[in-house]
């Protein structure tokens, strides 16, 4: 499958001055960039900095990002199913995770994390692909965000819901773990049925439980 990507650049006047949120950009983009120290959700900055700047290089991989003052703030990547988990069983390459979602909370209460998923998806090319989240409460900044974990799941239900992303039902052991965790996806409009056919079979696998 070709992966064809199409950049995409928006201005955002906030409280802390104008926001540029651009993608997907390339690795070399990321790399010449500070990485705001507030973004340690999953690594430490300078890290996750490299992460996601090879996940851009990937040939299916997009990455959006918003920067203010030559910093990245926020970032929302898309990339093939990790290959230890279920979702990449079927070798489908017209299926891509919303991998990460992350907004330094220094810039939170400002929609950034919409306006950078209305970015990923102003380009026509994600219309041929399932794109799916697995969201874990464990992932959650409940401590900082003083949230319960329901106020949080609302607000990624959101996030999600802005671009179309809906929930979906899964019989996966650790999104079962609790009824707060969920898998949401969108389907584009030019996915082939056999596509989502396939989709469905990886959802449920457990299927004499129901």
């Amino acid at each position: 499958m070709e992966h064809s990507k199409a950049f995409y650049r928006r201005e955002k006047e906030t409280k802390y001055g104008t926001l540029i949120i651009e993608g997907p950009v390339t690795g070399e983009r990321i790399a010449s960039l500070n990485m705001h120290e507030g973004l340690k959700a999953f690594r430490r900055p300078r890290e996750q900095q490299r992460a996601i700047a090879e996940i851009a290089d990937l040939p299916e991989g997009r990455v959006i990002i918003s920067v203010h003052d030559e910093t990245i703030i926020g970032y929302v990547t898309f990339l093939y199913p990790d290959p230890m988990e279920r979702w990449s069983q079927a070798n489908m390459d017209d299926l891509l995770e919303l991998g990460a979602i992350e907004v330094s909370s220094d810039y939170r209460h400002q929609h950034v994390a919409e306006d950078m998923l209305s970015v990923a998806y102003m380009d026509d090319a994600m219309e041929n692909y399932i794109v799916f989240t697995t969201e874990y409460y464990w992932h959650w900044d409940l401590k900082s965000t003083g949230l319960s974990v329901w106020e949080y799941r609302k607000i990624m239900e959101k996030v999600m819901a802005s671009v179309g992303l809906e929930w979906f039902a899964t019989d996966d052991p650790e999104i079962s773990a609790h009824p707060a965790n969920c898998l949401m996806a969108r389907i584009g409009s030019r996915v082939a049925m056999e596509s989502i056919q396939a989709f469905d079979r990886i959802r449920f696998q457990n299927r004499f439980m129901y």
